[in-house]
């Protein structure tokens, strides 16, 4: 008799406890301790709110926060705009014994390590860069223009990765749609553009936001392609936590900081999710 067998309930938590485990250990457990920590002095006593106090009042603090946010929603807007084209290319133009090797070709980026992606970029935009010596080259501009260490270099490293995360999450959503809708509204008298617009989009639109929420989240917590593209110009949420470790050791104040920038993408999910129920409903 299975170990299971006389107990039909036991299996299922079973089957569950190690990912729980799992996830206890590396998720839950870290962040209760950095809860605690952000609740703490740096120079040691009893508990503290002053670092969540400092981030409310301190400029530079928000400015890193709004830095973050506009960059996110930049990136995302722009590889929506990108990877929707792109996606309708490969899932209605492209032969479909074609498609597999189209996306294989699409995601090659994603084979590349991720830091060696950023240094590819910082030397395409450097000052004596590829872009550089063809604007010089040309006679466009007289003298290089500063476009490493800036918020366009940042934004530009996002998007070439960003655009090949959401171009997958649109193409599945445009295979996974019936043809029999695009003919009913052929047939009601609707020309390619009130068909996209009133039928095709509406309906793709849970891919666009299940990619457009991947996309800020990756992007918002990212630390290494802000570092390396945008330098310390601008600092992001991400480099602003870091600059509490590496340099002055602050962890409470650093776990403070986490902690607000995981409250935002709470938040982003929060409204994610309660759009795509209201969608549904």
């Amino acid at each position: 008799m299975s170990v299971f067998g006389s107990n039909s309930r036991a299996l299922p938590w079973a089957l569950v406890t190690p990912a729980l485990a799992w996830t206890c250990a590396f998720f839950v457990l870290p962040f209760i301790a950095m809860g605690f920590s952000s609740l703490t002095a740096h120079e040691g006593g009893g508990f503290t709110i002053a670092n969540y106090s400092q981030f409310f009042t301190d400029p530079s603090y928000w400015r890193a926060m709004v830095n973050s946010l506009e960059v996110t929603g930049t990136v995302t807007v722009i590889s929506i705009l990108l990877a929707y084209p792109f996606a309708w290319i490969l899932a209605e133009m492209v032969p479909e014994r074609w498609q597999r090797l189209a996306l294989i070709l699409a995601v090659l980026p994603f084979w590349t390590s991720y830091v060696v992606r950023s240094y590819s970029w910082l030397l395409v935009l450097a000052q004596n860069g590829v872009v550089n010596r063809a604007l010089t080259g040309t006679g466009l501009v007289a003298e290089p223009l500063q476009l490493a260490n800036t918020r366009l270099a940042t934004v530009t490293g996002f998007v070439h990765f960003f655009v090949m995360l959401l171009t997958l999450t649109i193409f599945a959503n445009l295979k996974q749609l019936s043809p029999s809708y695009r003919k009913a509204a052929a047939d009601l008298g609707a020309g390619p553009v009130r068909t996209f617009l009133h039928v095709v989009l509406p309906l793709t639109l849970p891919g666009i936001m299940v990619g457009a929420f991947l996309t800020f989240v990756l992007c918002i917590g990212d630390y290494i392609t802000p570092q390396i593209l945008g330098g310390n110009n601008e600092l992001v949420m991400p480099q602003l936590v870091m600059m509490q470790i590496g340099r002055r050791g602050d962890f409470p104040l650093a776990s403070a900081l986490s902690i607000i920038l995981m409250a935002v993408v709470t938040i982003a999910y929060l409204a994610c999710a309660r759009w795509l129920k209201i969608e549904r409903a």
